[in-house]
């Protein structure tokens, strides 16, 4: 079993959503090594820290859990759509997603209180520069966070 850390803009998809929908599609993601993560190693039964990014206090906001194996993401494929890939076709796919599951919401444990901990010092959300929407997870990293709920 592996752990994962996945971002979502709460304005787009906060946990509330998931809570709500009970799972989701994690589709639109474009770039290569998040993708890889999703595509060669997340497995059914992978634990998520569903983290809201971009707004006024971002942070862990909830758990969720890899609901599928990977498969090619249909929105590379919409003309119309804003995650459309011209190169990528049906036999070819370039982008994959998998679904994740809700879990649990928990209560926000802020960028700031992670930062904090020595706990997490080596945490690759925490890491300069780190734009990842998925990062991979320690196994000690997900088990002090799990103490903080």
């Amino acid at each position: 079993m592996r752990y994962w850390l996945m971002k979502s803009e709460p304005s787009e998809y906060s946990i509330d959503d998931l809570a709500r929908d009970g799972g989701v599609a994690w589709f639109g993601v474009r770039n290569y090594q998040a993708r890889n993560f999703m595509r060669d190693q997340m497995q059914v039964g992978d634990g998520v820290l569903f983290y809201h990014s971009t707004c006024a206090e971002p942070g862990i906001a909830g758990l969720a859990e890899v609901a599928t194996p990977a498969y090619p993401d249909a929105t590379q494929f919409d003309a119309e759509g804003k995650y459309f890939d011209p190169k990528a076709t049906p036999e070819n796919p370039r982008w994959f997603n998998v679904e994740v599951k809700f879990v649990r919401k928990t209560r926000l444990i802020p960028l700031s209180e992670l930062r904090e901990a020595p706990e997490l010092a080596t945490m690759r959300i925490l890491a300069k520069g780190n734009r990842l929407s998925i990062t991979p997870v320690d196994p000690d990293e997900w088990n002090f966070i799990q103490r903080l709920f």
